[in-house]
C-alpha cells in the first residue's frame, strides 16, 4: 500500500497500527515515518480532511516513534529484534508474525530439533507443532537419512531471527466439512460490520475471496453466509463453511481474516469471538487464536489453511494488515508476503 504523504509502497508493518488520537475515524494511511514527521513540524494528524491536534510529545508518538527505532534494526539485521549482548554472550532471536519474540542461547552445533525443545521450555508449543523458518527457508528437523539437522546445517548466525509459526491443528483425511464462525457487537455508534473472509491462493498467486458479497467460491468448496445481523441484541454473525473435498487442487492455502469496514479498527466492536470447528462437533474448537493484539489494526489475519504437505493444516498467523472488503489489495499484499517467506 502506498502512504498518503510521501506515495512510496509501503510493508504493512511500516503503517500505524492505531490512529494518532482518539478521536481520529480514518484508515491508517500515512506512513508512521511521514507521520512522526508531520507532526513534529505541524501538531496535527496529517491525514486529509482530519487535522486533530497531535502534540509531538504526545505517548502515541513517541511509540510511534519507538516502533520506527524498532524498524530500522529488523531491516539492518533481518528482521531481528536488538538483542543485549553486552555480557558477551550470542543468542537466537526467536520471533512469531505478532511482533513477540524470545531469547535463546546460540551454538552452531545446536541440533534444530534442540531449539525446539527449549521454545517448548518457554512458550509451551510441542516440537511437532512448530515450524521454524531463517531466511525464508523452512528448517526441518530431520534429513533424507533422518539424521538430526543442526543450526550450522542452515547457515544460522549468532544475533540474527527465526521465525516461529504454530500449527493449531491437523485436519485428519476423513474430516470434510469445517467452518469457521464469527460474532461481534455492534460499535458503540450504530449497526457496522467485522468482516470475515477467506482469500484463496495458489503459492503466491491470488486466486478468488470468499466474503459477505462473494459468498460462493469456485467448486463450491467454501460457502459464505453473508451478513446475520441480530439488531436487537446489536451483535453480527458471520459464517463461512470449508468443504475439503471440493477444494481444487491448484489451491495451496485459506487465509481467514477479519477487517474493519466503516469503523477505523477492530477495537471498535464489541466482544467478538472466534471459532474454528468441525461441522458434526460445533461444540468442539478444532483450535484456539487471540485476535486483542489486532485492536487498533484494519484487519488481521487470523489464521490459514494449508495443504503444503499434503494433507490441510491449520496454522496460527496473527499478522496485522491494512484492508478490508472494501480493498482487499493491502491485505493480498500481506499475504503474499507470508507466502514467499515459507508461511
Amino acid at each position: 500500500m502506498a502512504c498518503n504523504i510521501c506515495k512510496k509502497e509501503k510493508l504493512s508493518s511500516e503503517f500505524p497500527p492505531f490512529n494518532a488520537t482518539e478521536v481520529c475515524d480514518h484508515p491508517c494511511l500515512t506512513c508512521l515515518r511521514c507521520l512522526v514527521n508531520y507532526v513534529a513540524k505541524n501538531e496535527v494528524c496529517p491525514h486529509p480532511g482530519c487535522n486533530k491536534e497531535v502534540k509531538r510529545t504526545s505517548e502515541t508518538i513517541s511509540l510511534f516513534q519507538e516502533i520506527l527505532d524498532d524498524m530500522f534494526t529488523e531491516y539492518d539485521t533481518e528482521y531481528t529484534p536488538q538483542v543485549d549482548l553486552s555480557d558477551g554472550k550470542s543468542f537466537i532471536n526467536v520471533t512469531g508474525l505478532t511482533g513477540s519474540s524470545i531469547t535463546i542461547a546460540f551454538s552452531p552445533q545446536m541440533t534444530v530439533l534442540d531449539l525446539k525443545r527449549k521454545i517448548q521450555t518457554q512458550l509451551g508449543h510441542t516440537p511437532s507443532k512448530q515450524r521454524l523458518l531463517y531466511k525464508d527457508k523452512e528448517m526441518e528437523t530431520y534429513d533424507k537419512n533422518r539424521c538430526l539437522k543442526s543450526l550450522l546445517d542452515y547457515g544460522v548466525e549468532a544475533n540474527t531471527a527465526v521465525c516461529l509459526v504454530i500449527c493449531l491443528y491437523a485436519i485428519p483425511d476423513n474430516f470434510d466439512h469445517v467452518v469457521f464462525d464469527l460474532f461481534w457487537g455492534f460499535p458503540v455508534n450504530g449497526v457496522d460490520f467485522l468482516d470475515a473472509s477467506c482469500l484463496l491462493f495458489s503459492g503466491t498467486n491470488f486466486v478468488e475471496v470468499v466474503d459477505y458479497c462473494h459468498g460462493l467460491a469456485t467448486n463450491k468448496a467454501l460457502n459464505h453466509s453473508g451478513d446475520i445481523m441480530d439488531h436487537k441484541a446489536s451483535r453480527g454473525h458471520h459464517v463461512i463453511d470449508v468443504y475439503l473435498q471440493k477444494i481444487p487442487k491448484q489451491i495451496t492455502h485459506l487465509f481467514f481474516t477479519l477487517s474493519a469496514f466503516g469503523s477505523p479498527n477492530i477495537s471498535k466492536y464489541r466482544s467478538p469471538s472466534l471459532r474454528f470447528y468441525e461441522a458434526s462437533e460445533p461444540n468442539t474448537d478444532l483450535c484456539t487464536t487471540t485476535f486483542t493484539h489486532a485492536n487498533y489494526s484494519q484487519a488481521v489475519v487470523m489464521c490459514s489453511m494449508s495443504n503444503a504437505r499434503g494433507s490441510w493444516e491449520i496454522f496460527d498467523s496473527g499478522k496485522l494488515s491494512p484492508g478490508n472488503a472494501m480493498d482487499y489489495k493491502p491485505l493480498q499484499a500481506t499475504i503474499k508476503q507470508l507466502v514467499s517467506s515459507g508461511y
